[in-house]
């Protein structure tokens, strides 16, 4: 699908430009017109010429036909920065089998593709260290913080509130924490979040799949995923993973 995003983007970016030289030619032919109208005074020709420029509204036209292309270029850039997110995100480009990743470039594309979710509900902030590359299968760990940054996301009530999202580094392991400033989660729930199936949103909003699938990739992975919370103050998920596989716990 990226693949066949990126053509299109291309050869539209292309005409853009192409577009943009041709209007310039355009316009220092339009200039020179109207210096020739000019040296030719008042007559019938020049007279009508200049009904048409009020009728087209050239003067408008000319400030305003740049301003679209260059609106128009702003665009399929930002749709192409799109299409790079998501590659970066699902690694389309690599075979799913493990290899060093840098954690930090994934996380920034992941939380471009939800960026969405997030505007209306919360601020972000991130908090990260140096990481260093880390042994793993980046697109299923892009999976987890998304579930977890979208998790936070609907734990927001109807106030704005906060996600904050850290790495830190220590030693042979890597942390990520996504913490929320969103209604926290009842004690008695706290042990079942990772279950299958099991969710605490209304019927509709959520399959109870998302922690639970994370857990899984966690482990998978050699790490640890636990959550600490409080009723009405927020929560916090940390994601601990080895930098290299051969570490285990």
């Amino acid at each position: 699908v990226a693949h066949e995003i990126n053509n299109p983007i291309g050869f539209v970016s292309s005409n853009l430009g192409t577009l943009g030289g041709y209007f310039q030619q355009l316009a220092a032919m339009l200039d020179a017109y109207h210096e020739a109208e000019l040296r030719l005074g008042a007559n019938e020709t020049t007279g009508r010429l200049q009904r048409l420029r009020e009728q087209t509204e050239l003067e408008f036209l000319m400030e305003d036909i740049p301003i679209l292309i260059k609106e128009s270029k702003d665009g399929i850039g930002r749709v192409a920065h799109i299409v790079k997110d998501l590659k970066d995100f699902s690694r389309v480009d690599s075979a799913q089998q493990w290899q060093l990743a840098d954690l930090q470039q994934g996380i920034d594309s992941t939380l471009n593709i939800v960026a969405s979710e997030l505007k209306h509900k919360a601020d972000l902030v991130k908090r990260y260290q140096p990481l260093p590359p880390v042994e793993c299968l980046p697109s299923q760990i892009n999976q987890v913080i998304m579930n977890l940054v979208l998790n936070a996301a609907q734990a927001m009530g109807p106030e704005r509130g906060t996600i904050t999202l850290g790495t830190a580094h220590q030693g042979a392991w890597v942390c990520i924490e996504v913490a929320d400033t969103g209604a926290g989660i009842a004690p008695e729930n706290i042990k079942k979040i990772f279950d299958p199936f099991f969710t605490t949103k209304p019927v509709g909003q959520g399959t109870g799949l998302g922690l639970s699938l994370s857990y899984g990739i966690v482990k998978k992975h050699g790490g640890e995923i636990t959550v600490s919370s409080q009723v009405g103050v927020g929560t916090t998920f940390r994601v601990q993973l080895p930098v290299k596989q051969s570490v285990t716990l």
